[in-house]
């Protein structure tokens, strides 16, 4: 499985948010192999990744990924949400975690 963090140039809030996802990974234990990655919303192609996460400015950016894979992030630096929205997947996908 894949993630992907989107933000407009692929440097900034994306790398962060890559990072934030994989403490969080490692924090509720994940065994799969999950991998995260960081990308501009630019060159983001449906196919790249299981789920994208992205702030709400760049909705309507990401009309050409599947609805359903985009996560949006009311706040990117908000680690609750970030909790919620990630075991959500989590869960839905069948992958166990604390």
């Amino acid at each position: 499985m894949k993630f992907e963090a989107l933000c407009q140039s692929g440097l900034g809030s994306s790398f962060m948010v890559q990072m934030n996802i994989q403490n969080l990974l490692k924090e509720e234990n994940v065994k799969e192999d999950i991998t995260v990655d960081h990308s501009d919303i630019g060159s983001a192609t449906g196919d790249q990744a299981d789920y994208f996460f992205l702030d709400p400015t760049l909705e309507t950016s990401a009309g050409s990924l599947p609805k359903e894979k985009v996560v949006i992030l009311k706040s990117l630096v908000d680690p609750n949400e970030l909790k919620e929205k990630v075991n959500a997947i989590l869960d839905k996908e069948g992958i166990s975690h604390d």
